[in-house]
C-alpha cells in the first residue's frame, strides 16, 4: 500500500459540515418584529459536544484573565449556525450623534447590531410578560423606556451551554454583524458600572476569521517605580472560537476588531456576546445602542445583503404576540 493511502486510512475523517435548514418551531414575542426560528435540531445535537476543545487560559500578563477556545462550537456546525443567525435574526444599523470639530454629525454604527435580554431586576415569565424579580409582580410601565426582548431559543440554547461550561450566569445576548472588512469596532472596554466590578463576558465568533486586538490601559507612573507595560495581544478568531473574559480584564484592558483589507475582507462575521447586567440602566443602554430607533434589517437571500425588513423577500407579517 502506498504511503499516502496508508496515511489517509489512519487519518480521522473530517466531520461532515451540516447545512442550515430552518424548522417550523419559532420563538415569538410582542417586542420582536417577526418570529425567530428555533435552532435546527442537527445543530442542537452537535452543540451537545461543546466545547469542541478545552479552553486555553491566558493569564500570564498583568490584570489579564482569559480563556481561549479554538473552537468552542464544533466545526461541523459553525458555518451553518452563522448562516442561520445571519438570515433569521433582526438587525439594526443604529445612528447616533457625535461632535467633531465643533460640528454635530449623525454617525452610522460601523456594523449591524441586535440585542436580547433584561437586567436582573426583572425577568420574563413563560408567557413573555415582564415581572419584578423580587416581588414577582408585573413591572411598572415606566420602568423601561425601551421594550426589552426575551432571548430567543436559538440563542438561549447556546447561552445555557456556555453557562454550564463556565459556571457563570448571563441575562443579555448582544449580536454584531460585520458585513465585511470595512466594518469594525474601535478600542474599548466593557467596564460599564451596570455590569458590576469584575464582569464576565463570553464572546463567540462565527463566519470569517477576524483579528481580536487587546492592549492594556495606560498605567499611571509611580515615583521611584519602573512599570513595565504589558505586551499587546492579537487573537485570530475563527469560526466557532470563543473568548471568555473575566476578573480584572475589563477594568484594565481594551479590545478592538480593526478594519481588514486582506483575504476574505469581503465576507461577513457574527460576534455573539453573553453578559450580565445587574441594574436597569444596563437594559436602557444596550437597547439604545444596539436597537435604537431605526428600521429593522434582515438578510435577503436573493441579493445577499442586509436590507430593510419591509424590502426583504418573503416578509409578510409585522410581528406576533405570544411568549416563547
Amino acid at each position: 500500500m502506498k504511503r499516502g493511502a496508508l496515511d489517509s486510512f489512519f487519518k480521522p475523517s473530517e466531520p461532515k459540515k451540516l447545512k442550515y435548514e430552518a424548522g417550523t418551531n419559532k420563538t415569538t414575542h410582542a417586542s420582536y418584529p417577526f418570529a425567530i426560528p428555533h435552532l435546527p435540531a442537527p445543530f442542537s445535537e452537535q452543540l451537545g459536544f461543546a466545547p469542541a476543545v478545552e479552553g486555553e487560559p491566558l493569564n500570564d500578563q498583568l490584570d489579564l484573565d482569559l480563556v481561549y477556545y479554538q473552537p468552542y462550537i464544533p466545526s461541523s456546525i459553525a458555518p451553518g449556525v452563522f448562516e442561520f443567525l445571519r438570515q433569521e435574526l433582526p438587525f439594526y444599523r443604529v445612528q447616533y450623534n457625535m461632535t467633531r470639530g465643533g460640528i454635530q454629525q449623525v454617525v452610522n454604527t460601523p456594523r449591524f447590531t441586535t440585542v436580547f435580554g433584561v437586567d436582573e431586576t426583572s425577568r420574563f415569565t413563560p408567557n413573555g410578560s415582564l415581572v419584578d424579580t423580587k416581588s414577582e409582580t408585573p413591572i411598572e410601565k415606566y420602568r423601561y423606556r425601551c421594550a426589552p426582548r426575551p432571548i430567543p431559543q436559538c440563542l438561549e440554547e447556546l447561552k445555557k451551554i456556555t453557562e454550564g461550561t463556565t459556571g457563570e450566569t448571563f441575562n443579555f445576548c448582544l449580536v454584531n454583524y460585520y458585513v465585511d472588512g470595512k466594518d469594525s469596532i474601535s478600542y474599548h472596554s466593557d467596564d460599564e458600572r451596570f455590569l458590576g466590578p469584575e464582569p464576565v463576558i463570553a464572546s463567540f465568533t462565527l463566519g470569517v476569521k477576524r483579528d481580536f486586538l487587546m492592549k492594556h490601559k495606560p498605567i499611571a507612573p509611580k515615583e521611584g517605580v519602573v512599570v513595565k507595560e504589558p505586551k499587546g495581544l492579537k487573537l485570530p478568531l475563527g469560526p466557532g472560537d470563543m473568548v471568555l473574559m473575566r476578573g480584572k480584564t475589563q477594568a484594565n484592558w481594551l479590545h478592538s476588531i480593526p478594519k481588514r483589507a486582506s483575504v476574505d475582507a469581503d465576507k461577513g462575521r457574527i460576534n455573539i456576546t453573553f453578559r450580565k447586567a445587574i441594574v436597569k440602566s444596563g437594559t436602557e443602554n444596550y437597547y439604545q445602542y444596539n436597537v435604537g430607533t431605526g428600521g429593522v434589517h434582515k438578510w435577503d437571500v436573493g441579493t445577499k445583503r442586509m436590507v430593510l425588513w419591509a424590502e426583504a423577500s418573503g416578509s409578510t407579517s409585522n410581528g406576533v404576540q405570544n411568549g416563547q
